[in-house]
């Protein structure tokens, strides 16, 4: 027997970049696209003009404070990262005949305490329960966001054709390094790391995503060229990653997207005043276990460490690109072996009554 359709509720907030969005949107769509209904409600959704410019089936945007009370609740509401859906609707969810499962979707983190911390109740005075669910990296979280056959996808992909449909050419034995970065000092010593070292050596090809790392990136050596992108669309990200040799990326969204890419890449977390980053990469380091001189630089390039010499970037440099890729596809294989993220919330809801 099929299961029913639930109806849901996702809230989101924009912070200061557009991750939220891109996860709010990336598990919005993957609901629908397995038979569910989703109202999808941002403060500014402006960002999925490019981010998705087609929109979704069965997916609804709608703007902050979303619907109104007598619209319904539907089975789950979703607020991402704790970002409270508004009073009236939370009036709304409590004189429901049947109240909805509220679910606070948590940021993503390897740290140990996330395993403590998932699936935990949240009981509230006015009789409504919120559940505490976390994405993860072990058997004990919700997993990570995973379209189906998207690793098959990701198999068949054809480099040279994406690059050249966007009017880039490769040079002979030219390298492909994308930077997509928070606002980073180590930014600018890049384009030097990825520099042949001696005549002969291969060179590199720069991909420069839009704001941080085409403001902080502007001049190269030679041996290494520098292409800024435009936005892209969520699929079109996915491939820009697919075709890299060498990732950086950023957040949680594209943390994600480059594991499942399975090439080897280096994870800038969001940047905290009070330093809280830093075990969150550690954490990560932890779980994905690359060589040492990769941990090195990424604790570089998160401002742990000093940039280590020499960077594992150069064309023969990159002793540990072997291992560093084994590391990465080991973790994507383990976490392809368990549901994905929006498998495991639909269940979790279900489990609790909705439907």
């Amino acid at each position: 027997m099929e299961p029913r359709p639930l109806w849901w509720t996702v809230f989101g907030r924009v912070i200061d970049n557009f991750g939220d969005v891109g996860v709010c949107w990336r598990l919005s769509a993957l609901l629908a696209a397995r038979g569910d209904r989703v109202r999808l409600v941002l403060d500014d959704p402006s960002a999925l003009a490019w981010m998705a410019p087609g929109g979704a089936p069965g997916v609804e945007v709608m703007r902050w404070p979303g619907p109104p009370p007598q619209a319904g609740c539907g089975d789950v509401v979703v607020e991402a990262f704790g970002c409270d859906p508004p009073p009236a609707f939370v009036e709304a969810m409590r004189g429901a005949a049947r109240a909805p499962v509220w679910i606070n979707l948590e940021h993503l983190s390897a740290e140990d305490w996330v395993e403590r911390a998932h699936a935990l109740p949240s009981p509230r005075p006015d009789g409504l329960r919120k559940w505490f669910f976390f994405p993860g990296f072990s058997a004990r979280t919700g997993g990570l966001l995973r379209e189906d056959g998207l690793l098959e996808a990701r198999a068949a992909f054809d480099r040279s054709a994406w690059l050249s449909a966007r009017g880039i050419r490769l040079q002979p034995r030219e390298r492909v390094v994308t930077l997509f970065c928070y606002d980073n000092p180590a930014a600018q010593a890049l384009p030097q790391a990825l520099a042949p070292a001696r005549p002969g050596d291969a060179p590199a090809l720069l991909l420069l995503t839009p704001g941080p790392a085409q403001r902080q990136v502007r001049q190269a050596p030679p041996g290494v060229r520098l292409h800024g992108l435009d936005w892209l669309a969520q699929p079109d990200f996915d491939r820009l990653l697919w075709g890299s040799d060498l990732a950086f990326v950023r957040g949680e969204d594209s943390l994600v997207r480059a594991l499942w890419a399975g090439v080897p890449f280096v994870w800038q977390a969001y940047p905290q005043h009070d330093g809280a980053h830093h075990a969150k990469v550690e954490a990560l380091l932890g779980r994905l276990a690359p060589p040492a001189p990769v941990a090195a630089l990424w604790r570089a390039w998160n401002g742990s460490a000093v940039w280590p010499r020499p960077a594992p970037l150069g064309a023969d440099d990159l002793a540990a690109a072997a291992p560093w890729c084994r590391a990465v596809q080991g973790l994507r294989a383990e976490l392809a072996g368990r549901p994905d993220l929006a498998a495991a919330l639909r269940a979790f809801a279900v489990d609790r009554g909705a439907g």
